[in-house]
């Protein structure tokens, strides 16, 4: 089983990495075991993608909620 990868410094970079990955895997010319190794690398960029779209849409739900006398307070997911 290949070890796992360090998740991307950015969403964007998640982002890039998966799309290169995608253009890879449609090519057909990778092999197999290449092929394997790729697509589960981009379930797990795609995965952690998800992830971050949730968390920022949670803080955006936080910000425009209706009660305006809510105290804000920073923003710890829960997933940490």
């Amino acid at each position: 089983m290949p070890k796992k990868a360090e998740q991307p410094a950015s969403f964007e970079t998640a982002l890039k990495e998966l799309e290169q990955i995608v253009t890879r895997l449609e090519s057909g010319e990778l092999p197999l075991e290449d092929a394997l190794n790729a697509f589960e690398q981009g379930v797990q960029l795609a995965r952690q993608g998800q992830q971050t779209l949730k968390q920022a849409e949670q803080r955006v739900q936080i910000l425009q909620s209706e009660d305006q006398e809510a105290p804000l307070a920073p923003f710890t997911p829960d997933a940490e």
